[in-house]
């Protein structure tokens, strides 16, 4: 070896044991790690709770006995820019790659309640998911794709009602019929005040159509997640994998006690609901959040809710790899990171996974990145080894104390919420806003100053950046997508729409279910935007605490 490598390597060295000595052994949660674990880790924790088999209460091993034996987890990439038509090209080409369920983004319009012909929709038509603004853009979303064989996941929430309601009119023209279909709303508004912003409305109001899509759902779609309680936005807002666990289930007891009040009965729709989780880099630790959080969800709705139906005891997951730990630095890089959160999704026995392209700091997914995430999930599915039995980390000393760890952590915020009156009354005072704004300062303080290493960011950084293809954004996109509306709005039959819309406003002002009128406004070509407009004028708009 050359001497100029010697003294590079003897660097090297140098430098990884300053990082040791310096580090605290601690997850980003504050667990503290030991250097050894061994059965005295697991002295006074309930035994039946770490024991139990798979498919047996509390399930922290998993929801089903055979797991993966029976079938892998759903590989659902996300996909959706652009116009309708182009997301439906994406669809299909990651079908033809393989991808076993569809995953729709929506753009920052059609989050709030805007057409693409709005003054606010200027700039941000199709730029962070597809444009959707009537009936006519979900046929073209949708055309060609059998919804009688397709589950699709769509990542929507103030105006998840709209698209539900659109997805089922272009289905009955399918001639597929709704108890048929099969996918997932996210619908999930409280972590939108606490963690994302895409609200449009207070948090009551948005409450009481959450509890209408479960009502509409438990009598026309049963076999459709209602909701998709998410943790992963507030993970990507800063949170530990303690916070996001507990605030996350804060979130779903609300919508259960919401839907309860609402005269529901628990076992008519908590079969239905299911949760989206974040993967992060640390393995060992969202394996064990994902136990925990089994256990916890168990426990609460056979204790507090007295659910009686097995189905409303399993927390049933969806997890996406953090978009956040992706660095615009050596993207490359990002595909081991990718590979890492997602073999953790597995290890904790996810049910549907969705892979982030390794190029999305920069921009969307290129067709290759979106492909290479995808094959990452088939690698670990058909070559890796860890499907063939059910929770191989179980009985780990290390992994079993870490999930009672983080259960008790995630207990003891769940117990504060309770004493506040609750989540909608923990997002109105601040509480969870608070506490996510200090962790995500804590976080990025470690790794400015190094303690938290980043490669290719704070340590193995280089000078120059590697050269990564950019998803391209064709700027006449917005005014074809405008244009577009604004034909639709001048062709169809404008006395039945505002008819519709006012049967609408009528229902809003008082208190029977508004997805009845709401579909039959979207079915007479009302568009997203008059919808939520109509909605707007009864339920007024949200504006956040100053």
């Amino acid at each position: 070896m050359a001497p100029g490598g010697a003294v590079f390597l003897t660097r090297q060295a140098s430098e990884y044991h300053r990082y040791m000595a310096d580090r605290e052994f601690k997850t980003d949660s504050g667990i503290e790690i030991k250097q050894v674990y061994d059965n005295s880790d697991l002295e006074g924790f309930d035994p039946a709770s770490t024991l139990a088999r798979p498919g047996e209460f509390p399930f922290t091993r998993g929801v089903y006995p055979n797991m993966y034996r029976g079938r892998l987890w759903t590989m659902r990439q996300y996909a959706g820019f652009g116009t309708a038509k182009a997301t439906n090209q994406r669809f299909k080409f990651l079908l033809e790659a393989g991808q076993t369920g569809l995953s729709c983004a929506f753009d920052l319009p059609t989050q709030m309640g805007y057409d693409s012909d709005h003054p606010r929709a200027s700039g941000e038509v199709g730029k962070v998911g597809v444009a959707i603004s009537s009936l006519l853009d979900m046929r073209d979303l949708l055309e060609g794709i059998p919804l009688d064989k397709a589950t699709t996941s769509m990542t929507i929430n103030s105006t998840a009602a709209i698209l539900l309601l659109l997805y089922q009119l272009v289905a009955e023209e399918q001639g597929v019929e709704s108890r048929k279909l099969g996918g997932t709303i996210q619908n999930d508004i409280l972590k939108e005040y606490v963690a994302r912003g895409t609200y449009i409305f207070p948090p009551r109001p948005s409450m009481r159509i959450i509890t209408d899509i479960f009502s509409y759902c438990n009598e026309h779609m049963p076999s459709w997640n209602t909701i998709s309680i998410s943790g992963y936005h507030i993970r990507e807002a800063g949170s530990t994998a303690v916070q996001e666990i507990a605030f996350t289930i804060a979130n779903a007891i609300a919508y259960v006690e919401a839907a309860i009040q609402a005269g529901l009965a628990v076992d008519d729709f908590a079969p239905r609901l299911s949760f989206f989780w974040n993967a992060h880099n640390n393995l060992f630790e969202e394996v064990a959040k994902f136990r925990a959080a089994r256990r916890i969800w168990a426990h609460l709705m056979l204790e507090r809710f007295e659910a009686q139906d097995k189905r409303s005891l399993l927390l049933r997951f969806h997890a996406q790899t953090g978009g956040s730990t992706l660095t615009a630095q050596q993207p490359e890089v990002n595909l081991i990171r990718v590979a890492i959160q997602a073999l953790a999704a597995v290890l904790g026995g996810t049910q549907s996974l969705h892979t982030n392209g390794f190029d999305e700091a920069l921009g969307l997914p290129t067709e290759r990145a979106a492909k290479l995430a995808l094959r990452t999930q088939q690698v670990i599915g058909y070559e890796s080894g860890v499907t063939d039995t059910v929770d191989p980390l179980a009985g780990s000393y290390f992994v079993e104390s870490m999930t009672n760890e983080i259960e008790q952590r995630a207990r003891e915020y769940l117990d504060r919420i309770d004493e506040m009156g609750g989540a909608v009354a923990a997002i109105e005072s601040g509480f969870m806003q608070d506490e996510l704004e200090q962790a995500a300062y804590v976080y990025a303080k470690a790794v400015d100053s190094g303690d938290k290493a980043i490669v290719g960011v704070n340590h193995f950084s280089e000078e120059e950046r590697s050269e990564a293809e950019v998803f391209p954004i064709d700027p006449a996109l917005q005014e074809e997508q405008a244009g577009r509306v604004r034909r639709l709005k001048s062709e169809r039959d404008n006395a039945l729409v505002r008819a519709r819309l006012a049967d609408l406003e009528e229902v809003a002002r008082g208190s029977d279910n508004l997805l009845y009128p709401m579909k039959e406004a979207l079915r007479a070509y009302a568009t997203l935007g008059e919808v939520s407009d109509t909605l707007r004028s009864v339920f007024g708009t949200y504006t956040p605490r100053g």
